[in-house]
């Protein structure tokens, strides 16, 4: 039995942050109820990359957050449709939404009318800006949230401009929150028997992601600036550019400083005074990295990798996607598992990356088909007839 199987999700989100956090749920056991536009489907589908097998065409971004999941369709903007919605919320645990905000209370969608139904209800809403606030009604994706959230203005080579990652942190990171404040409230719910409702905004997510570089700020008054891989506080934390032209990440600290001068032959220079402290390095900062980037440059990565590794110096090679999916600890791990589905076959994908003692672990499932649950979810959890069904296919509402 998977840890979250006596919990009912209406996800009636779209795109990726909160389909992210149901899926992780999903995979936890909860059944997620997947609510989409009928005939298009969450803008998802629409999105590159594309799987093209047999004739078949399905997106391989809406496969990445949208696993494990039944998927119904519901005019929202229907009168029909939204009384299916009240339904649903009714034997739900949670309904999960990423409108702008207002959006669902014009439609009689908001917490206060689900509550009304179902009291114990946990309710997320998940916005750009949150629900109050200045920038409420403000408009947003991930990248204006990595913008406007610092990370990014944090993110660059030195002296150049800010860059973003290269993953929708901002979306991904608000995912985690998402899944986070569902099982809180759920875990709250449990001592009180009360529900609640979570206001989340993804600008909000990310300044707190701000840790570190709030506290240089909070205690030194400094805007930490961008370093490209090098720590601001650590010396040396950084990649090198090895001969074969891989690179190395490499994180030292005190009591690994001799261990890797050693492995570099420099340790004569290393052992000298002014160096064995990080306060030191951080002050001879551009002596230190010039030193190790000239003694890194001359080996190949795999090989000063495992030197490295034999010294227990903590270090690792800068691994492009497919190094990393191909890795044979990320394959020990499972972290490269697979479903099928009906239209293009098996296809890869990553696990929730979780394991327990006592519980059964994470399970893969696949992505639903648009629509694929409806007529079984209207008939069977909510008990339409079928000719209640037809009506309001006939109305336009599913």
């Amino acid at each position: 039995m998977r840890p979250l199987e006596h919990l009912t999700i209406v996800d009636l989100s779209r795109v990726l942050a909160c389909p992210f956090a149901s899926m992780i749920l999903a995979e936890l056991g909860a059944t997620v109820i997947k609510v989409e536009q009928p005939r298009a489907g969450d803008e998802t589908r629409t999105f590159e990359p594309f799987v093209e097998r047999g004739g078949a065409s399905e997106s391989a971004y809406y496969f990445a957050a949208n696993r494990s999941k039944q998927s119904i369709t519901v005019n929202l903007r229907s009168p029909e449709g939204q009384a299916v919605i009240r339904d649903l919320a009714r034997g739900a645990d949670v309904v999960i939404e990423n409108f702008p905000v207002g959006t669902l209370a014009r439609y009689g969608l908001d917490y206060a009318r689900l509550r009304a139904v179902n009291e114990k209800l946990v309710y997320v809403s998940c916005t750009g800006f949150g629900q109050t606030g200045p920038y409420a009604q403000r408009k947003g994706y991930d990248t204006v949230f990595q913008a406007m959230g610092g990370i990014m203005g944090l993110t660059g080579e030195r002296g150049g401009g800010p860059v973003k990652p290269g993953l929708p942190v901002a979306d991904l990171t608000s995912g985690l929150w998402v899944a986070v404040a569902i099982l809180a409230a759920l875990a709250g719910r449990a001592q009180t028997g009360q529900g609640a409702y979570v206001d989340f905004s993804m600008i909000d997510g990310q300044v707190a992601l701000l840790t570190l570089a709030a506290a240089r700020w909070f205690a030194l008054g400094e805007v930490p600036p961008r370093l490209g891989t090098e720590h601001p506080g650590r010396v040396p934390s950084a990649s090198f550019a090895c001969a074969d032209g891989g690179w190395l990440h490499v994180t030292a600290s005190d009591q690994h400083w001799l261990a890797l001068c050693r492995v570099l032959g420099l340790e004569a220079w290393g052992s000298a005074p002014g160096l064995a402290a990080n306060s030191d390095r951080v002050r001879r900062r551009e002596e230190v990295m010039a030193k190790l980037g000239e003694a890194i440059g001359k080996r190949n990565r795999d090989e000063l990798g495992a030197a490295f590794d034999a010294a227990d110096v903590p270090a690792g090679p800068v691994r492009s996607v497919d190094e990393v999916l191909a890795d044979p600890h990320t394959r020990a791990r499972g972290m490269v598992a697979s479903f099928a589905h009906p239209a293009v076959g098996e296809f890869p994908c990553l696990p929730v990356p979780l394991k327990f003692d006592g519980w059964d672990d994470p399970r893969v499932g696949r992505p639903p088909l648009l629509g694929e649950h409806t007529e079984s979810i209207l008939a069977g959890r909510l008990g339409y007839s079928r000719e209640r069904i037809a009506a309001l296919r006939e109305a336009k509402a599913i």
